[in-house]
């Protein structure tokens, strides 16, 4: 049995969640668009480790994750995913982009797959940045008596 795996370059693994995606509860019905899912994570970094006895795959140095399925890019010094835990933690200069405009940046962002909740902290004296875009209904033209 493999105890360690250490690879250079490009790896893709396969794991749910990493998203800040919206929730398909809090988007209208005919506004959801249903598209196939893979569940796979392409992962760029210096280095590449996965240790089985522990379940943890670390990544480091010019980190890049790319989430097909949520539509989600994300870079760090540092990624890791705890799939005994199913929990992902990014940390060093991290920046999380959805393609529809929505980011966050932070020194740490750990994001808990199942519970669809993230976490960020910022560096020590320093703040976390989100930016969401925020869709209102449409107005409707009000007519002239």
């Amino acid at each position: 049995m493999l105890k360690r795996l250490v690879a250079i370059g490009v790896a893709t693994f396969a794991f749910h969640g990493m998203g800040l995606a919206t929730p398909a509860s809090a988007v209208p019905a005919e506004q959801r668009i249903v598209t196939p899912t893979t569940g796979l994570v392409s992962i760029e970094s210096d280095l590449q480790q996965a240790d089985n006895s522990t379940g943890v795959v670390t990544a480091t140095g010019n980190v890049k994750i790319v989430y097909p399925d949520q539509r989600v890019i994300a870079t760090a010094r540092q990624a890791q995913y705890f799939s005994k835990e199913n929990r992902v933690v990014l940390s060093g200069d991290v920046d999380v982009v959805q393609a529809d405009g929505h980011s966050i940046r932070a020194e740490q962002v750990v994001y808990l797959v199942e519970r669809e909740r993230l976490v960020a902290q910022p560096l020590a004296g320093g703040q976390v940045v989100s930016k969401y875009r925020l869709n209102s209904a449409p107005t409707q033209a009000v007519k002239a008596p």
